[in-house]
């Protein structure tokens, strides 16, 4: 007996952290990209400084969204911390599903973090997520390839460039396509790129008093335009291509222009993964000529801790690990500062280092000039870019983007899946009561 108790007494003390506090083994949903990969692999750091031990659940983008929110509208309680957006966190932060970031230490500088993202990353000015990366949208395209078709890449192109630029650059003998755009279904993958075009061409998805406007010439003229661009430069299947499909294409050579998240500049510049890593040059999200609104999108995967979780502090002390200034310079000093995740703090873009990045500039740039609070050329109701922050969002924009794909592969006309999106909207919306 007196074995059993030396025994106990000495495992209880091997969970001691180095704060007193007991270990813990805390899980974390997290998405399949590279940088939170990355993330992963220095999970022993974390161990080591705190002794908590960490499980991941690593899912794809669209899979990520589904689960999480089920557990957390549910009360599952599978997760302890949890990689969300700015969509989901004030709309959560408001139902009181999460814990208030309002305690983090002074040494973390909450001050630090951009602006723009955590006014997306809190309700009624408190912080309910904490930003691992920030990003926009951008142009990465092949120099040497748009050099070879004799054009040249203006700092803020438009549509009607791109779609020029893309046909003189496809070369479907040698598996080159003028452009890659994302064409998955799923709000966050193919929804959110057409919602982010959308508005570039004078379209929004509610007007004021909203009602559907898919019925509307705008939307008319950027599905048809999107679809005319890809049907003729961009690679087969598109319509089941999403952020890590374009990004593997593009790496492998075999995209012209790809339009996407400002995070993906350090793995297509990286030679140890791209083959085109030394030809990249960047640019604006395009705009439609004679409509002064880009085509770029606003977000940050960030961690949240869904409420009731019974580890709280150990996800606390993993969010300020994750998120700090000094995570992001461990990443430097092991892989170089074009692989830190970008676009969370202010610090980054005023160190001489990270400027001399290639693409730190129009990266910031792209973040800066995408405004939530007004995001299209005619007013609207709702914040946010690529999505209305309402809780009926996702749904809708599940469906209506699976329209959208079932046009562009050829499934139905461009006109019926408008008029689809248009119904099965309104549907939504009236039942939903507004």
């Amino acid at each position: 007996m007196k074995l059993k108790k030396t025994l106990l007494a000495a495992s209880a003390m091997a969970l001691v952290t180095s704060t007193g506090a007991f270990a813990d083994t805390i899980t974390i949903a997290t998405v399949n990209n590279g940088d939170m990969i990355r993330m992963q692999g220095y999970t022993e750091d974390f161990t080591a400084k705190t002794g908590h031990e960490v499980e991941w659940v690593t899912l794809e983008e669209n899979v990520l969204r589904q689960r999480v929110t089920t557990d957390i509208s549910t009360k599952g309680g599978q997760f302890d911390i949890m990689t969300i957006g700015m969509y989901e966190t004030p709309i959560w932060g408001a139902n009181g599903w999460l814990v208030p970031l309002d305690d983090l230490s002074a040494e973390y500088d909450v001050a630090d973090i951009l602006p723009a993202m955590a006014g997306g990353l809190s309700h009624d000015g408190t912080l309910y997520a904490a930003p691992f990366y920030g990003e926009s949208s951008m142009i990465m395209y092949r120099t040497d390839l748009m050099e070879a078709a004799g054009l040249e890449m203006p700092d803020s192109p438009t549509w009607e460039f791109i779609r020029e630029a893309a046909a003189a650059m496809t070369d479907r003998g040698n598996e080159i396509n003028g452009i890659c755009l994302r064409g998955k279904a799923g709000w966050g993958e193919g929804g959110a790129f057409i919602t982010a075009m959308s508005n570039s061409f004078g379209a929004r998805w509610f007007d004021e008093d909203w009602t559907a406007q898919f019925d509307q010439p705008a939307w008319l003229d950027t599905v048809t335009f999107f679809k005319g661009m890809m049907d003729e430069s961009g690679p087969a299947g598109y319509a089941t291509n999403g952020f890590n499909e374009n990004l593997s294409l593009f790496q492998q050579g075999k995209c012209g222009m790809w339009i996407d998240a400002t995070v993906a500049a350090s793995f297509v510049t990286n030679p140890d993964e791209s083959t085109v890593a030394d030809k990249v040059g960047f640019a604006l999200a395009p705009h439609k000529d004679g409509v002064a609104k880009n085509g770029n999108w606003l977000w940050a995967w960030a961690l949240a801790i869904p409420a009731g979780t019974q580890k709280e502090d150990a996800a606390k002390q993993f969010i300020e690990w994750a998120t700090s200034k000094s995570y992001i310079e461990m990443v430097a000093a092991k892989e170089g500062w074009a692989n830190v995740p970008p676009g969370a703090r202010t610090s980054l873009y005023e160190n001489p280092d990270y400027q001399a990045v290639p693409f730190a500039k129009m990266t910031l740039d792209s973040i800066l000039s995408a405004d939530p609070n007004n995001p299209t050329v005619d007013p609207v109701p709702y914040v946010g870019v690529q999505f209305a922050a309402i809780p009926e969002f996702a749904g809708i924009a599940t469906e209506v983007s699976q329209e959208f794909s079932n046009a562009y592969a050829g499934q139905q006309s461009v006109e019926d899946a408008l008029a689809k999106a248009q119904a099965l909207t309104t549907d939504a919306m009236e039942a939903a009561g507004y």
